[in-house]
């Protein structure tokens, strides 16, 4: 327990964060008068996970759930300025750097103070706009419709001459008998004639010409005319084209429906009158009128703009103000009180290194809060599983996080995110290969690195925060990129020779085509990556596809042992004899003994430049392991080799698959006695690992079966069994989760 405590064991060297800090579970009691500050300082300090006393309550009967609740609405109260200053087109600060520090309740009073002034802003603006909007519209109806009378009584004045011209003179057929007697001059026999005047949306105008034609029974006039701007509705205050209209119509029951009708079409009604002078007169008001709603309203605005501004100035101190003070709240409904009512009594988890600096906080919040009773550290003994807590900084903490989204190790189990700050950038730059490529990401990155203070302090979008969060990670990649890209030989896809020229040149001087047939070997091989003649040839795509594809059989292969190694390593540090003898040796016998061999193949293949086709090698290892290999044949004894790891390989899966669950059971009939106390725990523990064992197992089968294909496959991502495959056992149950460590894929 010891060599625990100190990080190492096992066969894994100590070191940060090859296995996680040694944690303790301690109590603290607070007095109440400090508690708000204790957990203040605590949550700076971050080095403590309280755990919650009060799981059987609900979050309304807790102690400190009115807190939460105010500063909830206070959270609201700053959402709705965040929506108005986006509404304004106002750019939030990253920090705010005026202003004094300021309590909670003095901020829950300022922001009740300036949400009412800004609804009181807001309710005056929208009145005043719609106002204008209305006077605009109201005047697009004065001067349009006086058109329509003016054009009218022009008619008019046309038709009285050309009906006195035609009784000046001789009469004739067409002209009326008794034209002068057919005048009417009673008041109560004369027909009175109304009209409606107003604006329509242009895409509602001839439905509704129709529908009030109809409705009338075709005796109404309609006149529209069509606006050339877009103009503001006063109800949505949306840009929308529309029509002036000017319905002329006899009788109230015609003037009813026209009414119904424009209030179904959303149409804006407005009086008019015919005498020309009140016309202009109007038209004069209602422009003086816009006039002084225009300044009215920009004054509005500019006050307004001037209150968003000064609340985005403080905007991000606010903020971060209510939500540490939420959090506080919440930490604090998970403290019991004791039995005097005065102390709170919290529990958590906290790594054994930072004691020191927890009580040095308890002393701090002890003095400030003016408490006449300190707080007390107690470090409590449990058989409870600690959580895991590593150590990180700003270039491995990216590393360990791709590492937690798969699983995260148990505690004290050895770290795949040690491996994982080479093996996930390199086997990147095995698939980006392009030394090209790899300087343009290299240049940006450490663009990013050199500014990192600058945009530490900013708030960036989504997409650039990512980036910049993994930038180590991402300069990795680009250094590696840049290594893979000069062994493929590829700078932007062309090749070039810069570790001296190719090895191969034309035969004589009647090679037409160097790229392709009569090349001989006049030189020693190319020293540095792939040969530049290569490219451009006619067996580029079988010679690359073939070798990458071999590369990454060989990857793959080598941190699937990996991770199997670091497996046993776990197995030795926590003295699992079980896992060694039933889990480690099978594992390693199955995997070498089938993909290891594959994999010392291919390089005697390399070395010897056989011609062996090695998917005849290994389908026929399972079908005809008997048979003679002929041309195949790559070593002595070949045969002989393949039958015996055939048959380890068989051995293998019955080794992993029967005696480890039963060992364990019989562990458990060990502990008899416990498990009387707690059936349900141990039975359902018992059933829990059956089920995850033979998940755990499938998946190991199923994956390593797969890499049989791999050589033989063009695949887009060579190292797809690694990426995709691998991931898929970690994702596949959340009861094997623990296993990750043992095929460690980052």
């Amino acid at each position: 327990m010891e060599e625990r405590n100190r990080g190492g064991g096992g066969c894994c060297p100590p070191m940060d964060l090859m296995r996680s800090e040694p944690m303790q579970l301690v109590q603290l009691i607070i007095p109440v008068e400090s508690a708000h500050l204790t957990v203040d300082y605590l949550g700076q300090l971050g080095f403590i996970q309280f755990k919650d006393l009060n799981a059987d309550k609900s979050p309304f009967q807790r102690t400190y759930a009115t807190q939460i609740k105010r500063c909830g609405e206070m959270a609201r109260k700053l959402r709705f300025f965040k929506d108005q200053m986006v509404k304004a087109g106002l750019s939030l600060p990253a920090r705010s750097t005026t202003g004094t520090d300021i309590s909670l309740d003095d901020l829950e009073i300022k922001l009740g103070e300036l949400e009412a002034e800004l609804v009181e802003i807001n309710a005056n603006s929208d009145k005043l706009l719609r106002s204008y909007n209305e006077l605009v519209e109201y005047k697009l109806v004065l001067q349009k419709a006086a058109e329509f009378f003016h054009s009218a009584q022009a008619s008019a004045v046309a038709q009285q001459r050309e009906s006195a011209s035609n009784q000046s003179g001789q009469e004739s057929l067409e002209t009326p008998l008794l034209s002068e007697q057919e005048t009417v001059t009673d008041p109560s026999k004369q027909v009175k004639l109304g009209f409606i005047s107003g604006l329509v949306p242009r895409e509602k105008s001839m439905a509704f010409e129709r529908i009030i034609f109809r409705a009338t029974r075709g005796n109404v006039f309609l006149r529209q005319a069509v606006v050339e701007e877009p103009v503001t509705d006063p109800v949505s205050g949306e840009k929308v084209e529309k029509n002036v209209f000017v319905v002329f119509f006899s009788g109230e029951k015609a003037k009813s429906k026209i009414l119904k009708i424009s209030d179904a079409f959303g149409a804006n009604r407005y009086p008019f009158t015919e005498d020309l002078a009140k016309q202009a007169q109007a038209i004069t008001e209602v422009s003086g009128r816009l006039t002084e709603l225009k300044t009215t309203i920009d004054a509005g605005l500019l006050h307004r703009g001037n209150l968003l501004q000064s609340i985005g100035e403080q905007f991000e101190k606010w903020n971060l103000l209510v939500r540490k003070e939420k959090s506080i709240y919440h930490t604090l409904n998970m403290l019991s009180f004791d039995v005097t009512k005065k102390c709170l009594v919290a529990e958590g988890w906290s790594p054994i290194f930072a004691a020191k600096q927890i009580q040095d906080a308890l002393q701090r919040a002890t003095h400030d809060s003016s408490s006449q009773v300190g707080a007390i550290f107690r470090v409590l003994h449990t058989r409870e599983a600690p959580p895991t807590y590593f150590q990180t900084n700003k270039v491995t903490s990216a590393f360990q996080e791709i590492v937690d989204a798969y699983g995260v190790a148990k505690y004290q189990e050895a770290n795949p995110g040690v491996f994982t700050i080479v093996t996930f950038p390199f086997l990147f730059a095995v698939m980006f290969g392009d030394w090209g490529h790899g300087i343009c990401l290299l240049v940006s990155t450490l663009y990013l690195i050199f500014r990192e203070k600058k945009y530490s302090s900013q708030k960036l979008g989504d997409i650039m925060e990512m980036t910049f969060g993994g930038r180590y990670v991402i300069l990795l990649m680009s250094l590696f990129s840049i290594y893979t890209g000069l062994i493929y030989n590829e700078f932007f896809s062309v090749p070039f020779e810069l570790f001296g020229r190719s090895a191969y040149a034309c035969r004589d001087a009647s090679c037409s085509e160097a790229t392709s047939v009569g090349l001989i070997k006049v030189r020693d091989t190319y020293p540095f990556g792939v040969d530049p003649v290569w490219h451009g040839t006619r067996s580029e795509l079988p010679f690359l596809n073939s070798l990458k594809m071999k590369m990454s059989i060989l990857l793959g292969v080598a941190q699937m042992n990996l991770g199997v190694i670091l497996s046993f390593c776990n197995a030795r540090f926590f003295r699992n004899s079980i896992n060694i003898w039933c889990q480690f040796i099978p594992e390693m016998i199955f995997l070498n003994g089938l993909f290891g061999y594959l994999s010392v193949l291919i390089i005697i293949k390399w070395w010897t430049g056989s011609q062996a086709d090695l998917y005849h090698v290994m389908i026929y290892m399972f079908l005809s392991p008997t048979d003679d290999l002929g041309d195949n044949q790559l070593f002595p004894g070949q045969k002989t080799a393949q039958l015996v790891l055939l048959l380890l390989a068989l051995v293998a899966v019955p080794w992993m698959l029967i005696p480890k669950p039963f060992l364990l059971k019989a562990q458990h009939e060990v502990c008899t006695m416990f498990s009387l106390l707690f059936p349900h725990y141990f039975s359902s523990h018992i059933q829990s690992f059956f089920i995850s064992f033979t998940i755990w197992n499938i998946f190991f089968f199923r994956d390593t079966m797969a890499m049989v294909t791999l050589p033989f496959k063009t695949q887009k991502s060579h190292c797809w069994l690694i990426q995709i495959k691998i991931p898929t056992v970690m994702k596949s149950s959340s009861s094997v989760k623990f296993l990750c460590i043992s095929l460690y894929t980052p």
